[in-house]
């Protein structure tokens, strides 16, 4: 990829972040109360997505991928474009990157959310690993993807505590895996009886 192409790739893909930042903030202004989770790592998860893009962007010469790798990583960057896209459409104005959670709403278990229960985190994967690899900067794919694990660990399980405490998430969920779709693996809709305005509006997984 030249340099142009890498200029426009990085550019587009923050442009879609920029939209996806003003589309949780006027979600979370709706929101109203809610608990966030691990709100302490919130902070070093902006880091590493700034760095994501700067490093992205950073000129290299002479460092480029093959074809059919650039070709994968490109594809698998549009997978995670679009699987964001289907997590927000499906969770509408619940969805926010800050991950509020709260204590009552309807259980999303449409969509992406039908095969694993954290789609949202999915796609940053992929984008922390395809990016990178597209502009040929692949030592820097491997670093980023640690670091972005090292701080979604944390938030990830501060927010399936939360999400565990709303009655019916866990019988719609229970044996979905978190990641990595399994055949006869899905959620499950409870019932309306049961889980009228005790599910969750708002997430970010």
């Amino acid at each position: 990829m030249n340099r142009r192409g890498r200029t426009a790739l990085v550019l587009a893909t923050a442009a879609q972040r920029l939209l996806e930042l003003r589309i949780s903030a006027r979600n979370r202004a709706e929101l109203g109360r809610a608990v966030q989770a691990s709100a302490s790592t919130y902070p070093a998860m902006v880091g590493v997505h700034v760095a994501l893009f700067t490093v992205s962007a950073w000129p290299r010469r002479g460092r480029r991928v093959s074809r059919p790798v650039e070709i994968a990583a490109l594809g698998g960057l549009a997978a995670s474009a679009a699987l964001r896209l289907w997590v927000i459409r499906t969770l509408g104005t619940g969805w926010n990157v800050t991950a509020h959670v709260p204590a009552d709403g309807q259980i999303k278990t449409g969509g992406p959310y039908r095969y694993v229960r954290h789609p949202n985190y999915v796609a940053v994967a992929l984008e922390f690993a395809c990016l990178p690899i597209a502009v040929g900067a692949v030592p820097e794919a491997v670093v980023l993807s640690l670091a972005d694990a090292a701080v979604l660990v944390p938030r990830i399980r501060a927010e399936e505590r939360l999400l565990d405490t709303i009655p019916g998430y866990r019988e719609a969920f229970r044996g979905v895996p978190r990641f990595i779709p399994r055949p006869r693996r899905r959620s499950r809709q409870i019932p309306a009886s049961n889980s009228q305005s005790r599910g969750v509006r708002s997430r970010n997984v």
